[in-house]
């Protein structure tokens, strides 16, 4: 390859200023091609995407971002920064905005989903298509055994209700995400949960994600708003959904059916992280979905 080309799977990792807070982002793919935001859940960051991107890179622009308060974008305490969904969707749409990303699909997983679908309501006429991997937008996706004591500090934000979610930012915990429901443990890699670990660890972190638990209450009241924004703009959507996610299981994916028409969907035998046991084939789908229902950017001459 000449020394003046770059392979378009090459990854960039890259920093952008929003509201004086670096984000950090993972970037490849060429800029003329069509773009896909990879929108991040808890309790990881951009790591999660770090196979998936050199795939999709080959037809597409890819960019993953961490919010703040994960990876390595800037991590204010909470008496510095609002740790809201609120506000880290517009701290997501103004790097969006920064990127000059002014249409886009979006895959969006866990945290992903409220973050990314909060921007699409407010610019409908950007999104081109969206991916869903275990990311909840009905009732039905949150009325499990995992989300009662979350319901409880959602009532009260008392520290008798946070105790009991102290050890969600825990390595077991972590570890249980990754390979709870798996098919196959040989097949899910440490590095997942090892890099996310070192993430929640750092002084202070514990508590900004209790600040997200105790926010992620703000989110079942937008499921009416995400749900007519389905039904009225028909973005062309994907789902990729591991089945046995004991977080988000597949009750929550089945909703999705009643308000989208233009919906291809996948259940996978595995968990939360459905990409660590099956990429290679989510990353296919993803392919071959967004190659039918985004047109090809027109090239000037």
């Amino acid at each position: 390859m000449p020394q003046n080309q770059t392979s378009p799977t090459k990854v960039f990792y890259r920093t952008v200023k929003i509201e004086k807070l670096d984000i950090f982002y993972r970037e490849a793919g060429d800029k003329n091609s069509p773009t896909i935001v990879l929108l991040h859940g808890f309790p990881t960051d951009s790591h999660m995407f770090r196979n998936l991107i050199p795939m999709l890179a080959q037809k597409f622009h890819v960019v993953a971002p961490d919010y703040p308060g994960f990876g390595q974008s800037s991590m204010p305490s909470v008496k510095e920064f609002e740790y809201s969904f609120d506000n880290l969707a517009n701290i997501m749409d103004k790097f969006t905005e920064a990127l000059k990303l002014s249409k886009f699909s979006m895959y969006v997983m866990d945290y992903g989903a409220p973050i990314g679908y909060r921007i699409a309501a407010k610019h409908p006429e950007r999104i081109q298509a969206i991916v869903v991997q275990n990311g909840n937008a009905y009732d039905e996706g949150i009325d499990n055994d995992f989300w009662k004591p979350i319901k409880e500090y959602w009532k009260d934000k008392s520290a008798a209700n946070a105790n009991p979610l102290v050890p969600l930012v825990a390595l077991e915990a972590t570890k249980w995400q990754y390979q709870t429901g798996a098919q196959n443990l040989e097949a899910i890699s440490p590095d997942g949960w090892i890099h996310d670990q070192a993430g929640l660890d750092r002084p202070g972190n514990a508590e900004i994600q209790l600040e997200l638990l105790y926010s992620y209450g703000s989110n079942p009241p937008h499921y009416p708003r995400w749900q007519e924004y389905f039904r009225t703009h028909q973005p062309p959507m994907l789902i990729v959904w591991g089945k046995n996610d004991q977080i988000f299981p597949a009750a929550g994916a089945e909703p999705y059916k009643r308000d989208l028409k233009n919906l291809e969907f996948h259940l996978f035998e595995t968990g939360h992280f459905a990409l660590e046991e099956f990429g290679q084939e989510i990353g296919e789908l993803i392919s071959e979905f967004l190659s039918k229902v985004v047109p090809a950017p027109v090239k000037v001459s």
